[in-house]
């Protein structure tokens, strides 16, 4: 998130201790849920809810001023806001979108909502909410815009409340959790029979890259409609940050991806979700109000060109995977954000603020997957793991920002260049490449669950 590393170099300049060695990368598997041999009736039902939240809720992304409050609120004044000053009012509000895939004992439940980045506890809360209901999936994904004018004061993390995220607040963090919730139980209730296509476009003149390298200009597209052929929801993956809008707004916006998605859902009247892609070195090409709006009409044309030239699949398969991926001792490496003059072995220990492992998704819906990253991979391993598309699948897509947040996951090369987003590389010169490798082993792995000799593996939860 824009603000993470530039706070991190600040804090690298003062008092540090030097930590050992990192952990390797460790992959456990915890959950697997696969489509019987014979494709099941494909049920789908979505949703998109507005969420009305509490005046004077910070904006998460951007760390410092004019953002931050000059001195903390340690005398109460504001209910919600802490290291950072309340927002001002709404541009656009809080939206979370839905989205319910079911075939046979397969239940995919994917949310896609305006904010920063994902706190892994609000995904547990979520989960145990809905198991509570009779309303549990076989697999979960909670998808971060990636937006830096969205709400903070959600998550329960000290290190990213202080950097860019503000300290948590209650009544905000239940609006949230209570937005999450009333979409999926919508989505739940809306579902018919569906029928399922992906595709992608080319969309051009939108993003530009922090390390001068290539971009990667696909759009994704899953269009998801009724039997009968009526629109039930387009979901659409794109890798770009979103701060259109810079750190002197302070207004509740999703920046230019909810300027794409509210143009999208007009169109189509159905839910549009967005879901980022390998977005860690990629800024938007233009700035403020205008550059978001003709940007998220760019990547709005390209999403409904690609779902006019989608043919759906008549026997689309549905499986799921989940996996635990051990992500090593987290460190923040100073060299990275003071300069190359520091010793590389020089790093400040951050296990009492980051976890050592996450959760990793891969979803096959007919002939495509999708896999989630948690956090920001580099475009250029974003593209390595695309092109490495295992058979049955014809495409594949990066779902980054979903299930939780751990910072920057880079090349080897590029953590090594000291630089805003090295500074925010918190697990090790090899947890890029670490991290693809896992994303493409599970995604293998989902491919080969569908053919048609594959066993039926059970996912008791």
């Amino acid at each position: 998130m824009r603000g993470l590393a530039r706070a991190l170099q600040e804090l690298a300049r003062g008092p540090a201790r030097a930590a050992g060695a990192r952990g390797g990368l460790a992959v456990v598997l915890l959950n697997l849920c696969a489509a019987a041999p014979a494709a099941a009736e494909l049920t789908a039902g979505a949703a998109s809810v507005e969420v009305a939240l509490p005046s004077g809720t910070p904006l998460a992304g951007y760390g410092g001023f004019p953002r931050r409050a000059w001195i903390p609120d340690v005398i109460d004044r504001r209910p919600h806001a802490f290291w950072l000053k309340p927002s001002e009012g709404v541009h656009d509000p809080l939206m979370v979108r839905a989205l319910e895939l079911a075939s046979g004992e397969t239940r995919v439940l994917w949310l896609a909502v305006d904010l920063v980045g994902i706190d892994p506890s609000l995904v547990g809360e979520l989960r145990e909410r809905l198991d509570r209901a009779g309303q549990g999936p076989s697999a979960l994904i909670v998808s971060a815009s990636h937006t830096h004018s969205g709400p903070g004061a959600f998550a329960h993390s000290a290190l990213f409340g202080f950097l860019a995220i503000d300290r948590p607040s209650a009544g905000v963090r239940a609006r949230i959790l209570d937005g999450l919730a009333r979409a999926a139980q919508e989505a739940h209730a809306r579902r018919v029979p569906a029928l399922v296509g992906a595709g992608r476009a080319r969309v051009t003149g939108v993003a530009k890259s922090r390390l001068r390298a290539p971009l990667d200009p696909e759009l994704g597209v899953l269009k998801v409609v009724s039997r009968e052929g009526r629109p039930v929801a387009l979901l659409w993956n794109y890798a770009v940050h979103g701060t259109a809008l810079g750190k002197d707004n302070f207004l509740l916006s999703g920046d230019l991806m909810a300027e794409a998605s509210a143009r999208i859902e007009r169109a189509l009247e159905a839910p549009a979700l967005f879901v980022n892609g390998a977005v860690g070195d990629v800024s938007p090409a233009r700035r403020g109000r205008e550059g978001a709006r003709s940007m998220g009409e760019a990547l709005a044309g390209g999403a409904l060109g690609a779902w006019g030239q989608i043919k759906v699949e008549p026997d689309a398969r549905l499986a799921a995977m989940t996996e635990r991926v051990g992500v090593g001792a987290p460190a923040l490496r100073i060299r990275n954000c003071v300069g190359r003059w520091v010793p590389r072995w020089l790093s400040l220990g951050l296990g009492w603020a980051l976890p050592r492992s996450s959760e990793m998704v891969a979803v096959a819906v007919g002939r495509s997957a999708w896999v989630t990253v948690p956090g920001e991979l580099e475009t250029r391993l974003g593209l390595t793991l695309k092109a490495a598309v295992p058979r049955p699948l014809e495409h594949v897509f990066v779902a980054g920002v979903s299930n939780d947040y751990l910072g920057y996951f880079l090349t080897a090369a590029a953590y090594d260049r000291p630089s805003y987003i090295a500074c925010g590389s918190l697990y090790g010169e090899g947890s890029g490449e670490a991290m693809s490798a896992t994303a493409a082993a599970l995604l293998s792995r989902l491919a080969a669950s569908l053919s048609p000799e594959a066993p039926v593996a059970s996912a008791p939860r």
